[in-house]
């Protein structure tokens, strides 16, 4: 046979293998993503809450209560708005960096099979890959944000801003042109980047750790251990510069498509800290852990078990 005929014989993960991990990680995000929505939809609602230049201040109901106003007051269907683009996000944020990461830790920084790998690495890798992949998706991320306050303009008596996603992705477009879809751009590669650091570098780490040292083997339990870790710490990490990115995002902007309300990411932390206090970088904390403990289950364990089925080596 060939070698163009033997290589067309070869499953699909074989001919293409970046390609294939990269859809495989983009179903597994989509997945998570929808199932844990209604969590992240209430951290950035809690976000907003306290900004000093947008308004007048409304009350601190927490996670359960804020969640619950949106059912009662919005409707249920409404804690999933914003859901449609953060999919679009993740389809290119998680299939980017895990393909990044994966690409980096084997073939760049030099991961050996069954040996243990430096944690330096393992952060370079997560760091790199969270930004490179947060940059390719900056624009879905923008528009999810934006949309996710649709709901609370409307009860405050303001006109919406956006008919639907693609609709908020023309107008963007339109007012403050390409550099408007990246308004933002640098404290979300910022958050991603930390983020990244807590979640793949904790969960390679972790997985490996235990399967070098401990008699647990590479299966559901081990990846549900390790993805408790990784979501854990991906929060301490990321809570701050989340609440930085938030602000940035959902600011109004004049004509040119600067922001109103803050100059650049490091103008918001100063704000924020002066207006509201050190821990208002913490809000939405605990949506913000609550979220992404389930997500790096779902996640893992979604991603885990679809290479295995599809015939790709677990991560």
């Amino acid at each position: 046979m060939s070698p163009a005929g033997e290589e067309s014989s070869l499953p699909l993960p074989e001919r293409w293998p970046r390609a294939s991990k990269f859809a495989l990680s983009a179903c597994a995000a989509a997945v998570a993503e929808l199932v844990t929505f209604p969590l992240d939809l209430t951290k950035t609602r809690l976000q907003v809450q306290g900004e000093a230049a947008a308004g007048p201040a409304v009350p601190y109901r927490g996670m359960l209560r804020t969640a619950a106003g949106i059912a009662q007051e919005e409707g249920i269907w409404k804690l999933w708005q914003g859901a449609t683009p953060a999919v679009y996000r993740h389809i290119v944020y998680t299939g980017v960096r895990m393909v990044t990461y994966e690409h980096l830790r084997d073939s760049v920084l030099g991961r050996a099979e069954g040996e243990s790998f430096p944690l330096w690495k393992a952060v370079v890798g997560g760091v790199s890959a969270g930004a490179i992949g947060q940059f390719f998706a900056s624009p879905t991320d923008l528009v999810k944000v934006q949309m996710q306050m649709e709901g609370k303009r409307k009860l405050e008596g303001k006109p919406l801003r956006f008919r639907g996603v693609h609709h908020a992705f023309l107008k963007i477009l339109s007012e403050g042109g390409v550099r408007g879809l990246w308004a933002g751009w640098v404290p979300n590669v910022q958050r991603a980047a930390l983020v990244n650091m807590g979640d793949l570098t904790t969960y390679d780490t972790v997985k490996h750790f235990l399967l070098l040292n401990t008699t647990l083997v590479d299966n559901s339990v081990t990846h549900s251990v390790s993805s408790v870790f990784s979501g854990l710490v991906a929060a301490v990490l990321g809570t701050p510069a989340d609440v930085v990115k938030t602000r940035i995002m959902n600011q109004p902007r004049d004509k040119q498509g600067r922001g109103l309300l803050y100059k650049s990411s490091m103008d918001c932390l100063i704000q924020t800290v002066q207006g509201e206090g050190l821990m208002s970088l913490y809000k939405g904390f605990i949506p913000t852990w609550m979220r992404m403990a389930p997500w790096s289950l779902v996640f893992w364990l979604t991603y885990e078990q679809i290479r295995r089925l599809c015939g790709v080596t677990s991560f």
